[in-house]
Order: C-alpha cells, then sequence, then structure tokens
C-alpha cells in the first residue's frame, strides 16, 4: 500500500511540474486551473501524512517553473512566492483559526482584501526613481528578463513619481510587483481585429498576456492591449515604506502606480469574507478575469512574523472562486434542429464539474465555428460557464492532442428529417428548409396559425401539440382536413369549442395571398416582402415557377432571399405540402400587379418600431397602406419616416444615425389629415 502511494506521490509530482513548465514557460496549459489545484491538494494531502517524502523538486516547494533558457535571468531581491487556497468561507476560517494559533497578535488583525487578477506576476525594478529592468516571477527565486517588453506597456510608469507635485519620498531602490493582465473587452477586440484578418484567435486573456510579454520581438508586445496593477513592495532601499499592507496601496498610488480600486480594509474576517463573496457571482463586473479574492492580514509585520509553509506565506490566503473554465474531451458533436429550421451543433462532453454544476454538454455556436477553431472528436476542449449561461465551448487544447483526433464534417441531411441542408452564402447558418419536419412541426404549425399569418383563432401553441402528439396533423395542411369527432377525443374538447376552432379553420381558407406567403415560413420571406411578392405573381402556383434572376428584380429581394425562395419551392415535399393546401381549399388569388390605393403617403417608406399608444402593428401597417404608403421592416436611406413607440429597438438608433424623420403615432395620425 505505502509503495503504491509513494509512487502516486512520484506520478503527481511529475505532473504538476510538467503543467507548471506548460502554465508559466510556455504560456500553453492543457489543464484548467481547477484541474490542477486538484492535483495540488492531493499531493499536499499525502506530504501533510507523509512529510519525510517532500524533496526539493516537490511543487509544493516552488513558486513557479524554471525560467526560460531564451531569456537572461534575473535574481530576485527577496522571493516571489504564490499563496494557498481556500475553497470558500469554511476553508478561510480555517486558516485564520491556524495562523491565530501562532500569534495571539492575529485576533486583533484587520484584513485587506484584493482580487485575484488571472494574469502574469512581474517584478519592476526602480533605481532613484527611474525604471531599469522588469522581470517575470519565474520560479520565484529567479525570473527571466523582460525589460524591453514591459517597457511597451503604457500602464507602467518609467520614472517615479509620476507627478512632479507629489511629495511622496521615493527610496533609491524600489521593487515592486504586479500582475500584467489585457481587460476583457481589449481582448474581445484584439480577437476579433485578429480573426476579421483571418489570423488564429487567442482562447483566454491570461494566456495571450503573458504570451505577448514573453515575445522576443517587443514590437508586437506592444501590439497588445496589456495593462497592470501593482500591489506589493517587494523591497526598498532608504525613504519610509508603509508597513501595513492598505497604506501600501495607497503609498504605490502616489508614486503613479496603478492600483486596484475594489481592495477595501476590514476589521472583522467575517466582513472580509462577505464582501470576497459579493464577487463570486458579480465577477463579470469586473474589467478583467479574477479567480479569486486574495485576504491579507494588514499588519505587515505581523504577517512577515508569521512564516512561511512550504512557499506559501501564512499572512495571506486566496480565496478561489468556483472554477468557470475547465478542460475535458470532446466524445462527439450532436446536431440539433431548431424551430427555424436552424441546425446547431452541440457538443457531447466527458461529464466535468464547473461551478458545483456537472456538465455534460455544451454549445458549439455554428458549423464555421467548429472549422476555424479547428475543433475536433476526441480533443480536450476549454470549457466556460459563466452564471446561468449555457456552457460554451472556447477551443481546443491543441498541445494535448494524441493524433488519434477526428475532424468533423458537417451534416448534408437533417437529422430530424432526412432532407438535404441548405447553407445560404454570407450566412453563418445552415437550415433544414422542409416545411414538414418533425423537429419544426411544432414551431412552423404555431408561425402558420399566427396573427400575422393565416390568423387561426383559437389555435394556441398548447392545442397545436395536442394535435400533433396525437397525430392529426403531419404538416400544416392537415389543420384543413380536421374532423369535429377527431377534436372531441382530445382533452379539453367539447362540442361548442371543437366548432368554434373549426369554424376558425374553415374562416382561414379565405385569407388573401399575402398571409399565405408569410404563412409558409419561407426563409427571409417577412410580411412586407410577402406582399410584394404577391402582387407580383398572383397566387402561390405562379410564384412557385420562378426564377431567380426574375425574382431578384423585386425591390429588396437580394440573391440569397432569391435563392431561399426558389429553393423552397423546388423541395418535394413543399410541393406536396402546396397540392394539399390547394386540394383543402386554400389556394387564395390576387390580381397581379395590382397598385395600392393612393393616397396621402403615396411615395412614401415607413418603418414602426415600439409598442404604439393605441394602434397595434398591424393597425399601423392597415393605416398607412390604406392612405397609399409603404411599410417596411428595415430602416435605409430610402425610409421616409420611422414612426417611434415605447421601447424601441435598434431601427430607432440606425434611423438617427441616417438622418431619418422620427415621428410618433399622433404625428402620423397627423400627416394622413
Amino acid at each position: 500500500m505505502a509503495d503504491k502511494l509513494l509512487s502516486r506521490y512520484e506520478e503527481l509530482k511529475a505532473q504538476i511540474n510538467e503543467h507548471n513548465y506548460r502554465y508559466h514557460v510556455l504560456d500553453a496549459p492543457i489543464v484548467s486551473d481547477l484541474e490542477y489545484d486538484r492535483l495540488l491538494n492531493e499531493l499536499k494531502k499525502i506530504e501533510a501524512d507523509h512529510p519525510e517524502w517532500i524533496t526539493p523538486d516537490s511543487p509544493t516547494q516552488r513558486a513557479g517553473a524554471k525560467p526560460s533558457e531564451k531569456f537572461e535571468k534575473v535574481r530576485h531581491p527577496a522571493p516571489i512566492l504564490s499563496l494557498a487556497n481556500a475553497f470558500g468561507a469554511d476553508d478561510t476560517r480555517a486558516w485564520f483559526e491556524r495562523v491565530k494559533k501562532l500569534d495571539d497578535r492575529v485576533e486583533r488583525a484587520s484584513f485587506v482584501v484584493e482580487p485575484k487578477i488571472d494574469g502574469l506576476s512581474v517584478v519592476l525594478h526602480y533605481h532613484d526613481g527611474q525604471f531599469v529592468q522588469g522581470a517575470t516571477r519565474g520560479d520565484g527565486e529567479v525570473g527571466e528578463d523582460i525589460t524591453t517588453n514591459l517597457r511597451t506597456v503604457r500602464a507602467i510608469p518609467l520614472r517615479i513619481p509620476v507627478s512632479k507635485s507629489a511629495k511622496t519620498q521615493v527610496p533609491k531602490t524600489l521593487v515592486v510587483r504586479g500582475e500584467a493582465f489585457i481587460p476583457n473587452k481589449d481582448f474581445e477586440a484584439l480577437n476579433k481585429k485578429l480573426e476579421e484578418a483571418g489570423e488564429k484567435t487567442y482562447l483566454n486573456p491570461r494566456n495571450t498576456a503573458a504570451g505577448s510579454l514573453r515575445q522576443l520581438d517587443p514590437v508586437l508586445t506592444a501590439s497588445r492591449p496589456i495593462t497592470l496593477l501593482v500591489y506589493q513592495i517587494v523591497y526598498s532601499d532608504g525613504g519610509k515604506v508603509p508597513t501595513s499592507q492598505w497604506e501600501i496601496l495607497e503609498y504605490l498610488k502616489s508614486l503613479g502606480f496603478p492600483v486596484t480600486d475594489v481592495a477595501k480594509r476590514f476589521d472583522d474576517l467575517n466582513e472580509a469574507i462577505a464582501y470576497t463573496e459579493t464577487f463570486d457571482k458579480g465577477r463579470d463586473a469586473l474589467p478583467y478575469e479574477a479567480d479569486g479574492m486574495v485576504i491579507k492580514i494588514d499588519d505587515l509585520t505581523l504577517a512577515a512574523d508569521l512564516g512561511f509553509v512550504g512557499k506559501d506565506p501564512r499572512g495571506a490566503i486566496a480565496f478561489k472562486f468556483p472554477a468557470r473554465e475547465v478542460t475535458t474531451t470532446l466524445l462527439g458533436i450532436d446536431v440539433e434542429v431548431g424551430r427555424t429550421g436552424v441546425l446547431t451543433p452541440k457538443a457531447a462532453l466527458e461529464a466535468v464539474e464547473i461551478g458545483g454544476v456537472v456538465v455534460r454538454n455544451a454549445t458549439l455556436h455554428n458549423f464555421d465555428f467548429i472549422e476555424e477553431k479547428d475543433i475536433r472528436i476526441g480533443d480536450r476542449v476549454l470549457v466556460k460557464r459563466a452564471g446561468e449561461v449555457i456552457p460554451y465551448i472556447i477551443g481546443p487544447v491543441v498541445d494535448a492532442r494524441s493524433g488519434k483526433e477526428k475532424k468533423y464534417k458537417p451534416p448534408t441531411k437533417c437529422p430530424a428529417c432526412g432532407q438535404p441542408v441548405e447553407h445560404f452564402e454570407g450566412e453563418v447558418a445552415w437550415y433544414c428548409v422542409n416545411a414538414a419536419c418533425p423537429a419544426q412541426l411544432v414551431r412552423n404549425v404555431e408561425h402558420f396559425v399566427s396573427r400575422g399569418s393565416m390568423d387561426i383563432v383559437g389555435l394556441g401553441i398548447k392545442i397545436v401539440e395536442q394535435l400533433i402528439e396525437a397525430e392529426l396533423v403531419n404538416d400544416v395542411a392537415d389543420l384543413f382536413t380536421l374532423k369535429k369527432s377527431q377534436l372531441l377525443e382530445l382533452e379539453g374538447f367539447a362540442e361548442k369549442k371543437a366548432e368554434n376552432l373549426l369554424g376558425s379553420i374553415e374562416q382561414a381558407k379565405g385569407q388573401s395571398l399575402n398571409r399565405l406567403i408569410t404563412a409558409l415560413g419561407i426563409h427571409g420571406v417577412g410580411e412586407v416582402m410577402a406582399g410584394d411578392l404577391a402582387r407580383t405573381y398572383g397566387n402561390v402556383t405562379a410564384l412557385s415557377k420562378t426564377t431567380a434572376d426574375e425574382l431578384q428584380q423585386i425591390e429588396g429581394v437580394g440573391p440569397n432571399i432569391a435563392e431561399s425562395i426558389v429553393d423552397w419551392f423546388a423541395r418535394p415535399v413543399n410541393q406536396k405540402l402546396l397540392k394539399k393546401l390547394k386540394a383543402a381549399g386554400v389556394d387564395p388569388q390576387m390580381q397581379k400587379d395590382e397598385k395600392k390605393k393612393d393616397g396621402v403617403f403615396t411615395g412614401l417608406t415607413f418603418v414602426v418600431t415600439g409598442t404604439l399608444p393605441n394602434f397595434s402593428r398591424d393597425d399601423a401597417k392597415a393605416f398607412i397602406e390604406g392612405n397609399g404608403g409603404k411599410v417596411t421592416d428595415s430602416v435605409s436611406k430610402k425610409t421616409s419616416y420611422l414612426v417611434l413607440g415605447e421601447n424601441p429597438g435598434s431601427k430607432f438608433e440606425k434611423a438617427q444615425s441616417l438622418g431619418i424623420k422620427i415621428i410618433d403615432e399622433a404625428e402620423l395620425k397627423q400627416l394622413a389629415k
């Protein structure tokens, strides 16, 4: 048993040292922080039971990893250490109880809480107020000289104090420690810029900042939006330096160093813990990635007197948040069909816990994302879950590949109905355009009977689901062949309700051609375009025989929408649907090129946005068209007026940017007089 445990101990040391090297030297970790912490905690437990096994090469005896050979070495004037972790309030109180036994001054101590930023630790050297050298943490004793790269970071003062009017006395030699990082919004902007340029994007801000600072080319470092926050004086010679952490932060700020504005001082540990816990769920409000908060004893003399446990100073603890990013294995990729026919890839994962929740599935966004990130079946992938957001894949951990991973090919047929899928140029989504696709049927029927389409009163989504579950409706045409005897067999239906519903269905047979075209749910065809198609072709049969070139002669119809319309009508399953509708008496006609009624709005184009006080959207449309105007869905330079209601969307902003005249409902009515 002891031999087996010793073997596990040696294995853990090797694994953790390898992960330290990948994280601190290569900036290419293959496990998440959570997984690393689990390995380290297992190692610590073994060492606690067998202290005689501890060797100098144990990860518990080191602060980081050996510095890279490509940089000059810098020996730090004092050890640059990391902190022990606490996973929750109980762990934090246990730390307090341990150190309290060592020194009764701890009982009366105050505490400073600071963010634990997920970045790269850097050590900055100043001589006579001038920045002379900068280094990474390295192994805690020796780091890498990255002075030239750090000079490109604008947040680092090249001379202190920054302000000539500052009265703060500057030590002859001052060495400070800080965390270099890339703010979240800048990281997103950087990735977007790289993506647009067709270049490789990054997985997370921490690795990006670390990799950028450890480049041999400072020009590349300068192009990255790196900043930093300083929080510790490592060494000073000359001048009076404060002896409390809270005063250190104020002192550093007075010299011109960037210091966190999140830090707070507390006289009670429970208050410090409560403040820390507010950032667990609220960390998205921070402008940077933080994997926890650090609770420090404010009295630095007391903190120093408490000494160390291995590499961990006893005077501070890192209160770690539940992990939001972990790595796990991608077992496969499933495809879901949404209500609009959009095919969405979904990752099937080896079960992994993220923030207290076991995750087995995650979104992969779309098929282009899989290709761009080169995500393969069998990959080790980085998964993120923030708050209540659905877990999603960030990307593959390429360095963890074994060569057995398989490239993924998007489906050519809908997984629900077997019909060929469509992909329109310029769009990310892939579609199933089969109107009878079982995965879309409920929503297709719901759209078909809605107020803006065939307006079948009494057919809500619950009844639609009932009809489909009873296999009475397999496509929208089946609605028009329903019998009262069939409805009476359904729960909740009596004579009157069945008769009313059948009456509404019968009445819908007389709906206009533009309503039927809208109801068919052709991708890209809304109410306005349906009206244009109805006036151009006069009936569904003529529309079904049109070409993409003919369609593009109609205002607002581009190549993608034209292709979508032609493809919809070319599908045998959709042709069968139209024949069933016609056989059921649903075949509205409109005289081709029928002109709208002339009126005061003739030649004017309107867009309606927001909720109007008296008009519904349909009422406003009818009012405008009844006075000869045209209503469109989107704002453009051709828009004459934007009719504005409460809670408007982006159309309002676009109209403002284009200088479109904006009116309310009362002004619309006034215009018609």
